[in-house]
């Protein structure tokens, strides 16, 4: 009996640090006692799924905080005429989205039974509150100043939003590289009021058909178009899953923060970040 349990124990090798009273530990450097405090569930008695959705929420905002990271700095290293650190920060960016997406599945267990006894504590609680996504969409390009009120009352996310919504969009930032490199985008955009929402431009589209139909020319040029579609193609799958998550679990009850719930959401979906990007597809060949 006792081999058995020596041949299943790993001894702990002689170098391994176990004395931390003055050491950095594990634990001590990512603050867990802070972290893993930080889940407090409202329903009573405590209903055993809500720590699921305030762990789903929590750790899409830790997420969300590592993309603005990743966008503050792809955006400052195009500003820079730095390209390829910036593809770099775009694909930690496409990773991190997948593993958002694939995060929907884990609230997805959550049946509509088991939320609705729960679901009232939320009061107006609501992810359309989450200053962070809304200040990635902005840097998106998917701006509305309007959006402004709901962080009223928030001094630390309403700056970070409006930070959000006076700077320049990545694509803003993409843009002027490509005209400082000699394209010739339209003025008009590159001396747009960064604040408004992009919108479709027409004139740009030829610039980004020339890119497209001579890549081998404009390698590093058409490489960051597909790179900005990817990223707009995994927003609008994490959009998706958003949806089809809501629909599953509440139908289309009304949100707690307000919305209409699955129709707002479905509005979403109309939305878009690189609209030129698509349009060049048309373009191609004909």
């Amino acid at each position: 009996m006792s081999e058995g349990v020596d041949r299943n124990t790993r001894a702990i090798e002689e170098s391994v640090v176990t004395d931390f009273a003055d050491r950095m530990s594990y634990g001590g450097y990512l603050d867990l006692a802070t972290l893993l405090s930080a889940q407090r569930p409202l329903s009573s008695p405590e209903h055993h799924d809500e720590l699921l959705f305030i762990i789903q929420h929590q750790t899409t905002e830790l997420w969300l905080k590592l993309v603005l990271h990743e966008l503050g700095a792809a955006c400052r290293y195009l500003r820079d005429d730095n390209l390829a650190p910036a593809l770099k920060c775009v694909a930690r960016v496409k990773h991190i989205q997948r593993t958002l997406t694939e995060q929907w599945s884990v609230l997805a267990t959550l049946t509509p039974a088991e939320y609705a006894q729960f679901r009232a504590v939320l009061g107006n609680a609501s992810g359309f509150q989450s200053a962070q996504y809304r200040s990635i969409e902005f840097t998106l390009g998917n701006k509305n100043a309007a959006m402004l009120r709901v962080f009223e009352n928030d001094a630390a996310a309403h700056e970070l939003v409006n930070s959000a919504l006076q700077a320049p969009s990545l694509y803003d930032e993409f843009l002027r590289l490509l005209a400082r490199r000699g394209y010739q985008i339209p003025a008009e955009l590159l001396e747009r009021d960064v604040t408004q929402a992009w919108t479709f431009s027409p004139e740009l589209v030829p610039v980004l058909t020339a890119i497209y139909e001579d890549p081998k020319s404009h390698w590093e040029a058409y490489e960051t178009c597909e790179e900005l579609v990817d990223l707009e193609d995994n927003f609008q799958l994490w959009r998706f899953r958003h949806l089809k998550t809501v629909e599953r679990i509440i139908g289309f009850k009304h949100g707690t923060g307000g919305s209409s719930g699955v129709p707002f959401l479905q509005r979403a979906l109309q939305l878009t970040f690189f609209p030129e990007l698509f349009a060049v597809r048309t373009e191609i060949g004909r």
